[in-house]
């Protein structure tokens, strides 16, 4: 499972003109069932999202798709958790 974290970067004034493109990236891994939550970073960071099904080379290269992270809109970091306990509600998380 990761957390990725898109922080907003020097050029977060340019969110406006990809945002549709944004849009549509997240969506695609919504659809694809690796992203399981998708949210702002509190207060006007940047974004998170929580992703399962895939490998870091596979997440690293779907992060790099995203058109805030081509632009410069956003810095991406991924983080790896390995979930050793979990709430049943997410059990699948557990791989």
């Amino acid at each position: 499972m990761f957390i990725v974290l898109l922080k907003f970067s020097g050029s977060r004034s340019q969110a406006g003109r990809f945002m549709d493109g944004h849009k549509a990236w997240l969506e695609r891994g919504f659809d694809d069932g690796v992203f399981v939550l998708a949210g702002g970073l509190r207060p006007g960071a940047g974004g998170g999202i929580v992703a399962h099904n895939t490998t870091r080379a596979d997440l690293e290269s779907r992060v790099a798709d995203d058109p805030f992270v081509a632009e410069d809109v956003v810095s991406p970091e991924i983080h790896e958790i390995e979930p050793a306990r979990t709430d049943e509600r997410l059990a699948f998380l557990r791989g």
